[in-house]
C-alpha cells in the first residue's frame, strides 16, 4: 500500500524553500575555502573527517537498503530509511563545516596513478555533491506529497548520484587521511 501524503502540496513554496536552502548550503561550503579558525579545541580536529567518512558510509548502506525496501514494496520502511539518511546528511553537513573551519585544507601528497585517481574521485565527488542537494530535497518533497510517479522519476536521477557521493566520500577520506 502506498503512503498517504505527509505534507500538503505547495510547489511554489517548496521551490523557494529548496532553492534558498540549497543556495545557502552551497554558499557556506564554497565560502569555507579560504577560512580557517585558529582555535585550540582540545582534541584532534580531524576526528570530524573520520566522523564524516563514517556518516557517508552509513548513508550509502541506508540508501541501498532503502532501494531494496521500495523494490519489495515496503514503503513505510523505505520512508523511515530515507528519513534517517536525510538526518545523517544534515549531521554530515554540520561536521563537514566544523572540520573545514577548524582544519582548513589538506594537500594530497600522493604521486603518479594514485594522485590521478584521487583527483578524479575528488573532482567528480565535489561536482556531484554541489548539485545533489536540490535533487535530494525535491525527491523527498515529491515523496512526502505522495506524488509517487514524479518521486520515482526524480529518484532515478537522485539515487545513483547520492550513492556515488556517499561512497566516494569515505574513499577520499582514506586517500587523504595520511596527510592530515
Amino acid at each position: 500500500m502506498l503512503l498517504q501524503p505527509s505534507i500538503k502540496k505547495n510547489d511554489k513554496k517548496a521551490k523557494w524553500i529548496i532553492g534558498i536552502f540549497s543556495f545557502v548550503a552551497f554558499a557556506v561550503i564554497v565560502g569555507l575555502g579560504g577560512i580557517q579558525l585558529k582555535v585550540d579545541v582540545g582534541f584532534d580536529i580531524h576526528i570530524f573527517a573520520t566522523i564524516n567518512a563514517c556518516i557517508n558510509s552509513v548513508i550509502a548502506i541506508i540508501l541501498i537498503a532503502a532501494i531494496i525496501a521500495v523494490k519489495n514494496k515496503k514503503y513505510h520502511l523505505h520512508k523511515k530509511l530515507m528519513t534517517v539518511a536525510l538526518i545523517l546528511s544534515v549531521l554530515f553537513l554540520i561536521s563537514y563545516v566544523a572540520h573545514h573551519l577548524l582544519a582548513g585544507d589538506t594537500k594530497f601528497g600522493g604521486t603518479g596513478l594514485i594522485k590521478a585517481f584521487y583527483f578524479f574521485i575528488l573532482i567528480t565527488h565535489i561536482l556531484l555533491a554541489a548539485i545533489i542537494l536540490p535533487f535530494i530535497l525535491f525527491t523527498t518533497y515529491r515523496g512526502l506529497t505522495s506524488e509517487f510517479d514524479r518521486h520515482k522519476k526524480l529518484a532515478r536521477i537522485t539515487f545513483p548520484l547520492w550513492l556515488y557521493v556517499a561512497i566516494t566520500g569515505p574513499i577520499i577520506y582514506l586517500l587523504i587521511s595520511p596527510y592530515y
